[in-house]
């Protein structure tokens, strides 16, 4: 039987391991917590969501959506532990995450083919092993990393949402509905009007943030502050997270001038989770600007917002085709260390990475579409880039489409022949 090492049980690597074991691969899976835990973790169960528990938009014409297709299609154990925990959340998927890791922690220790070691590693790998030791990797083992890859690990911080107490929100001041009615009572929406806006804008730009420590350096664009795009002009919220188009105040027929949305965080619906909310501010500052939010004003936090590091390498100089390593044949790094970004996308490298590595063992060449979001995502990390950051899927990762369409039409192009070509190339590959 194959035998393979896994480093990380987070999203990427417990996909990784799962797909490697479905295809009779005897997987050893590292995980280092609960003995050694992160700034961010509270659980040392596997696949433990520390941000937001939004996975985004399940739509077709979206490039989220489409990229849950893709993983559905190519069985992934995180889309099916996702859909068996999913909480309401409009057109978006989101999950109870308690529900979920439990859910994934389950499945992977239940797997003959699975052993789940909880201990830190301290070694590199040898071949055959893909690294998935997520954007907290452990200060030992960046260093392990970095002297066997010979560059520096790169950083980048991002920051995690306020989760509140239901019971602590004046729902008489909110009310329920979707953008657009899309997905129906799924947010609870708190309105503001110019006044009540200007006064939370003006003390948010002047509250007291965390300190930086000497080696941050800067945040994700697609993952900024709350604080840090309020500094960027008074009306910037307005296009972002307070964004009242589409939804219109059922007490008053009007849409609101600004709209903080609340989504349920648990499937009992008695945590909510401040939609787009991601701060670096202190927690006393949090709870005492984000009670100046109409229907807050006694709001009581489950948790506040932190701010944790994420590291990611230097991808375009040390990996080829689907992660693997140059300098080490054998050997993957898969998820946000990889330098993809986002839940989903760092689920998609572990099984794109799985799926190589146990091509690489049987004799099959695994390349995946370019059509793909899974193979677009695999392609960019090999892209010379002196100034490499994480990346999203997205639709402009994929081949331009060169029928003159409106922007919804050509996203439903760019999705269906994605998934026509991976269903030709799953027939063949598998």
């Amino acid at each position: 039987m194959l035998k393979v090492t896994v480093i990380g049980g987070g999203l990427a690597g417990c996909e990784a391991a799962w797909q490697l074991a479905r295809r009779g691969c005897q997987v050893t899976l590292y995980e280092m917590r609960p003995q050694t835990m992160t700034p961010a973790h509270s659980t040392g169960h596997l696949a433990e969501l520390v941000c937001s528990n939004s996975l985004g938009a399940s739509n077709l014409d979206s490039a989220g959506g489409l990229l849950k297709a893709e993983l559905r299609q190519l069985n992934s154990l995180i889309m099916e532990c996702a859909d068996a925990a999913r909480v309401p959340a409009g057109g978006a998927l989101a999950v109870d995450r308690e529900v979920f890791s439990r859910v994934v922690t389950k499945r992977i220790e239940e797997n003959p083919n699975i052993q789940v070691r909880r201990q830190l590693c301290s070694e590199f790998p040898l071949p055959p092993a893909i690294i998935a030791t997520g954007p907290l990797t452990d200060t030992a083992f960046a260093r392990v990393l970095t002297d066997n890859l010979g560059e520096g690990m790169l950083s980048f911080y991002d920051a995690a949402s306020p989760i509140i107490d239901a019971s602590s929100i004046d729902f008489s001041k909110a009310f329920w509905g979707s953008r657009y009615g899309k997905g129906g009572e799924d947010y609870l929406n708190c309105p503001m009007d110019s006044e009540e806006y200007k006064r939370f804008w003006t003390e948010l730009i002047e509250a007291k943030t965390v300190l930086k420590k000497d080696f941050e350096k800067g945040f994700f664009e697609s993952c900024l502050p709350v604080e840090v795009l309020a500094q960027r002009g008074a009306k910037t919220l307005l296009f972002g997270p307070l964004k009242p188009v589409g939804l219109l105040d059922p007490r008053s027929g009007k849409q609101p001038f600004a709209v903080v949305q609340l989504r349920r965080e648990d499937v009992n619906g008695t945590m909510f989770n401040m939609v787009g909310f991601q701060t670096n501010l202190v927690w006393g500052e949090q709870k005492r600007v984000f009670r100046l939010i109409p229907g807050l004003e006694k709001a009581e936090f489950y948790r506040f917002g932190v701010m944790h590091r994420n590291s990611f390498i230097n991808s375009p100089k040390l990996l080829v085709k689907n992660y693997q390593l140059k300098d080490f044949p054998g050997v993957y790094v898969a998820g946000q260390l990889a330098g993809v970004e986002g839940y989903l996308e760092s689920t998609g490298s572990g099984l794109v990475a799985a799926l190589d590595l146990w091509g690489k063992l049987t004799g099959r060449d695994v390349a995946l579409p370019a059509e793909t979001l899974l193979g677009a995502l695999a392609n960019y990390t090999l892209r010379p880039n002196p100034n490499f950051q994480p990346m999203n899927a997205n639709f402009g990762l994929l081949p331009p489409i060169e029928a003159k369409l409106n922007k919804k039409e050509r996203r439903k192009q760019y999705s269906e022949r994605s998934l026509k070509s991976l269903l030709v190339w799953v027939k063949y590959f598998e």
